[in-house]
C-alpha cells in the first residue's frame, strides 16, 4: 500500500508554514496535475485516482487543491481541454464526426450530446458560425457609453461596451455570422437593468447565466476572474500563478482581451504588475471608471450582491 505524500509542506515544529507557502505548494501541485492531463489530451485522460497516485497524494487532496485553485474538478478540467481541442478542429473545418473522435470523445452513444453541453451549442452549429442558433440582443445607453447585451436560450453570450451601437452590433454579427440575430429588449430586461444599475454605481452586478465559448485555458482564466472580489484587483502574473500556469501572464492578457461577457466576467479587475490599469478591450478610461465604481460600492457598504 502506497504511503500518501502531503502536498503542503510542514515546518519542523509541526505547526505548518505560512499561508503563502501553502498556497504556492497547492498551486504547484495543480500545475503538475494540469500538465499530466494536457499530455494525455488526445487519449483518455487519467482518472482522479490514477492522477493522485502519480503525484503522491490522495484523491481527496488533489480534488480539494483543484477546487481551491481553479474552482473546478480535475474531471471538469479534462473536459474543458477536450472541448477546446474540438473547437480548434471544427474551426479548421474538420468533419464533425472525425473531429469528435480526434478530440477524444470516444464512441459513446451520448458522445454528441456531451460535446453539445461542453461547446454551448451543437458541433454542427459551432462549425457553421452559429448556424441554427437564435440570439436576441439589445443596445442601450449607459453611464459608460453604449452597452450591448446578447443571449441565447442558454444564457448571456455577449456583453460589449462602446461609443456606437452600430459598431457593437457589427461585432456581434462577426462573432456569429450564421446565427439568427434579432433585436429584442423584452427578454433581456432583467439583465440589462442589473448592468445599468452597476454602471451607475448603484449596486454590484448580479450573477447571470452565461453561454460563452472559449478554449480550455480561457475558461480557466474566466472562472478565476469571477472569483476576484468586488473592488479588488490581481496582476496578470498573479492570475497566471493562481491557475497553475506561472509563465502564462501574456496568455492571461489574451484571455482577458477575448472575453465575450464584459462586466460579468470582470477582466477589468486584472491590472499590470505596477498597479497601473493596463490595457482593456473597451478602452483604458472605461477600465479606470469601472474600478472607481467598484471602490465606491465597497466604500458604501454595497460589496455583497443582494
Amino acid at each position: 500500500m502506497a504511503i500518501e505524500a502531503n502536498p503542503l509542506p510542514q515546518s519542523p515544529s509541526g505547526r505548518g508554514v505560512s499561508q503563502a507557502t501553502r498556497a504556492a505548494a497547492t498551486s504547484e501541485l495543480v500545475g503538475r496535475a494540469c500538465a499530466m492531463v494536457q499530455a494525455s489530451a488526445k487519449g483518455r485522460p487519467p482518472s482522479l485516482a490514477g492522477l493522485a497516485r502519480r503525484l503522491g497524494v490522495s484523491p481527496f487532496q488533489l480534488h480539494r487543491a483543484f477546487r481551491a485553485t481553479l474552482d473546478i474538478s480535475p474531471k471538469q478540467y479534462a473536459e474543458a481541454l477536450r472541448a477546446g481541442r474540438l473547437k480548434t478542429l471544427l474551426r479548421d473545418n474538420q468533419p464533425v464526426t472525425a473531429a469528435l473522435y480526434e478530440a477524444g470523445y470516444g464512441s459513446s452513444s451520448r458522445l454528441y450530446e456531451r460535446s453539445d453541453a461542453e461547446l454551448g451549442m451543437t458541433p454542427d452549429a459551432y462549425r457553421r458560425g452559429g448556424s441554427g442558433m437564435h440570439i436576441h440582443y439589445t443596445v442601450v445607453r449607459s453611464a459608460l457609453g453604449q452597452l450591448l447585451v446578447a443571449a441565447t436560450e442558454r444564457g448571456v453570450c455577449s456583453i460589449k461596451l462602446g461609443d456606437a451601437a452600430r459598431d457593437l452590433e457589427a461585432d456581434l454579427r462577426r462573432e456569429y455570422p450564421s446565427a439568427t440575430i434579432d433585436r429584442d429588449l423584452g427578454r433581456l430586461s432583467p439583465a440589462v437593468t442589473s448592468l445599468l444599475d452597476f454602471l451607475a454605481g448603484q449596486r454590484p452586478p448580479e450573477s447571470l447565466p452565461l453561454d460563452v465559448q472559449g478554449t480550455a485555458f480561457e475558461r480557466r482564466v474566466w472562472r478565476y476572474l469571477q472569483r476576484i472580489p468586488l473592488g479588488r484587483t490581481r496582476s496578470y502574473g498573479e492570475v497566471a500563478r493562481a491557475i497553475g500556469q506561472p509563465g502564462a501572464a501574456r496568455a492571461v492578457g489574451r484571455a482577458c482581451a477575448v472575453n465575450h461577457a464584459a462586466l460579468v466576467i470582470p477582466c477589468h479587475r486584472v491590472v499590470s504588475a505596477s498597479g497601473a490599469p493596463g490595457g482593456y478591450h473597451w478602452g483604458e478610461a472605461r477600465k479606470k471608471r469601472l474600478l472607481d465604481i467598484e471602490q465606491g460600492l465597497v466604500g458604501a457598504g454595497k460589496a455583497s450582491r443582494p
